[in-house]
């Protein structure tokens, strides 16, 4: 019975924010309270300055503290040095500070902040602390939920320090950036809930850009995916991620993202 009372909540939540679970954003939403979440994010991208493909591997691990904060940890791995090496890790945390409910909608703001440290060489001029540069991010967060529909939107600052204990971050690059992104999500399945062991699928398409503050270079990116949630606890992406825009160096703009994560639920209490 207290399984079943764990998923069924599990599964109210889900019928009405199941679309607010972005690919490659992050919703003012966080993971329930007492929750332990297991992520494994791959992604493989087409090299834009050498034949081949950047493969990244990012296990995760998320708590949900209470309802209004959550931490994440993340280690990244990829193919850079032609075999699988770890380069790094990051922290994260996001603080709900804001929540209004109605009938068939609500609308959350959430401040967040991430630091990440990365031993690889730096071979663009985006900033990107997840997988690339040592670094920080903090920003903040707001996603609108009406009925079926999701929007959320970001801004967020990002600065990169050198990638020790070998490369110094150039001199000649700006070192930090602002970020932006616009979420849409929409719960396309099932119609109606009759259990919560229904598979959800959920599309979305994102929009991601950032500018460089010390230079003013730019690129806007488009990710349009599709998400399951099956028998409410464990999820699938698969997301597709092209430049649309872009005036700045970057190593692999374009190319795939699969995820697979699992939920645990009342671990902590």
């Amino acid at each position: 019975m207290r399984k079943f009372l764990i998923a069924f909540s599990f599964f109210l939540i889900q019928g009405i924010s199941a679309q607010e679970l972005f690919v490659v954003t992050d919703p003012a939403s966080n993971v329930p309270a007492g929750s332990l979440g297991i992520r494994l994010g791959q992604s493989i991208f087409k090299e834009q300055m050498k034949s081949g493909y950047s493969y990244h591997l990012m296990p995760e691990v998320t708590w949900g503290i209470n309802k209004n904060l959550m931490v994440r940890t993340s280690m990244f791995v990829s193919n850079r040095s032609n075999q699988l090496v770890t380069e790094g890790a990051s922290f994260y945390t996001k603080y709900r500070f804001l929540s209004t409910d109605d009938l068939h909608s609500h609308f959350r703001m959430a401040a967040f902040g991430r630091y990440s440290f990365n031993n690889a060489d730096i071979h663009q001029e985006q900033i990107e602390i997840m997988g690339h540069n040592t670094g920080f991010e903090m920003g903040i967060v707001a996603t609108q939920l009406i009925k079926k529909v999701a929007i959320s939107a970001s801004v967020s600052f990002e600065k990169a320090f050198d990638n020790k204990p070998d490369y110094r971050f150039p001199t000649t690059q700006s070192d930090n950036a602002t970020n932006y992104t616009v979420s849409l999500g929409r719960l396309m399945y099932p119609k109606k809930y009759t259990n919560f062991k229904q598979t959800n699928i959920n599309t979305m398409l994102e929009f991601v850009g950032q500018t460089l503050n010390e230079n003013g270079k730019s690129y806007l990116d488009v990710v349009p995916s599709i998400q399951f949630i099956v028998n409410s606890q464990a999820r699938i992406d698969v997301a597709y991620r092209q430049e649309l825009y872009s005036s700045m160096l970057r190593s692999a703009p374009n190319g795939f993202y699969l995820n697979l994560e699992y939920n645990f639920f009342n671990v902590s209490k």
